[in-house]
């Protein structure tokens, strides 16, 4: 059967910064599709060229729910696209389509990053069809598809370009601020305080690259056994929606504590920024403060970003709520405890172990599991390429609108027999 959108109407909401979404329906309308797309602020409008199938919406966010429940029926819309799916208007949308019998695509950040995106239907992270999925069930599945485990491809190099397009992206959106007046941002800060951290951000990259360096080298050269903490943005959907913390400082205080509680006195404890950590929350502060407070302040270190292998090289065990670079350290099969909802909390990979005992004598996880179900994601979830280099959208768009377009999920292709191989790369950046 030949793959095409006739009689498909896609709608699409927000997405990742930058020119990606504007692509997809490019190559969604070469397929025959029909598209559109819904703006909340200038930022969405300036990256979004074609007016003709572009819908302002300046409305009230309580009005939001009747207006996008309207507009699937008028449009006759059979599909709804977006980029996560926690933001409140994002939630709304998924709602309505879903009680529409509308197909929900959502993107995210790939859950084995920084080689893959992911697409699923439905929803992602704790919403995701993988929480209520066993291992069991993958390891059957890949019995019958029988496929080799697909290798890793080349670094997409698209940090520099996430900072630059989330810094223009908030820009546009200052400078069409009285067009539209009701836009509030899903985060608490205004739209100015995000377009200065990411200004600030960019402006810091090479001061921050020398401080990493220094406490890495400390780090690696200290002779120390060492626990490795991995933090996420506090604003992270992830973080807010699927874990039992409201901010960074309280999971700061939990992890210190059961360090000191648990850890030998020889030990030490590393904690690794996001990459995109931009100092909204004062985590190197509160880490002196909590060190200071249980007596193990020549004991504990913290790291702005870099690359987590160079950490996990010589680490002893992981912690974090829900990070999705803990899917680095399950693969090299390090212990590992978290505290929030994940696609990867399986009882075969993470501890359950208090905290204290943890970081006494940490369990592992059964590494032959875990490469099952890595293989799964790899064969199903997970896509080569990224959202924000030119190279990683080009390889991305190769393979997801055939995905998009197909009748089954991911899953479900994978599980039938329908699903096509996947391509792995190789580049040179």
């Amino acid at each position: 059967m030949t793959i095409t959108g006739q009689d498909r109407r896609f709608l699409f909401l927000q997405g990742p910064h930058g020119p990606f979404f504007h692509r997809l329906g490019l190559m969604l309308q070469s397929a025959r599709a029909e598209v559109w797309r819904v703006g909340f602020n200038r930022g969405d409008r300036a990256l979004w060229p074609n007016t003709a199938n572009y819908i302002a919406y300046r409305g009230r966010g309580e009005d939001w729910p009747a207006f996008v429940t309207a507009l699937l029926a008028e449009k006759a819309i059979t599909d709804l696209v977006l980029y996560g799916d926690t933001r409140p208007i994002h939630a709304a949308a998924v709602l309505a389509a879903k009680a529409a019998g509308v197909t929900v695509h959502v993107f995210e950040e790939g859950y084995l990053r920084p080689h893959w995106v992911t697409y699923e239907r439905d929803g992602t992270n704790g919403h995701s069809r993988l929480m209520q999925m066993s291992v069991a069930q993958m390891q059957a599945a890949l019995d019958r598809a029988e496929m080799d485990q697909p290798e890793a491809p080349a670094h997409w190099g698209d940090m520099r370009q996430h900072i630059f397009w989330g810094a223009l992206y908030h820009f546009f959106v200052l400078m069409g601020f009285w067009d539209y007046r009701n836009f509030r941002p899903h985060r608490k800060l205004t739209v100015w305080q995000e377009f200065l951290l990411y200004c600030r951000r960019l402006l810091l990259l090479p001061f921050h690259r020398w401080q990493r360096m220094l406490a890495e080298f400390r780090i690696r050269h200290g002779g120390f056994p060492y626990h490795l903490v991995l933090l996420q943005l506090e604003h992270d959907a992830s973080f807010q929606k699927h874990s039992p913390f409201s901010t960074m400082a309280e999971f700061l205080a939990v992890v210190i504590d059961g360090f000191a509680k648990g850890a030998a006195p020889h030990h030490h404890l590393v904690f690794k920024a996001h990459p995109l950590e931009d100092g909204r929350a004062p985590i190197a502060r509160d880490i002196r403060r909590l060190a200071k407070a249980h007596g193990v302040t020549g004991r504990v270190h913290f790291v702005r970003g870099g690359k987590l292998a160079h950490l996990l090289n010589h680490a002893r065990s992981a912690v974090t709520v829900n990070s999705t670079a803990a899917q680095q350290v399950l693969w090299r099969g390090m212990p590992l405890k978290c505290f929030g909802a994940a696609v990867y909390a399986k009882p075969e990979f993470v501890s359950t172990q208090s905290l204290p005992d943890f970081f006494a004598r940490p369990t592992r996880p059964d590494s032959r599991a875990y490469r099952d179900y890595r293989h799964y994601l790899l064969e199903t979830s997970q896509i080569t390429g990224g959202f924000y280099s030119t190279r990683g959208r080009r390889e991305l768009l190769r393979q997801v609108v055939d995905m998009m377009l197909a009748a089954e999920d991911p899953y479900q292709a994978l599980e039938s027999g329908s699903a096509a191989p996947r391509q792995q790369l190789r580049l040179v950046n």
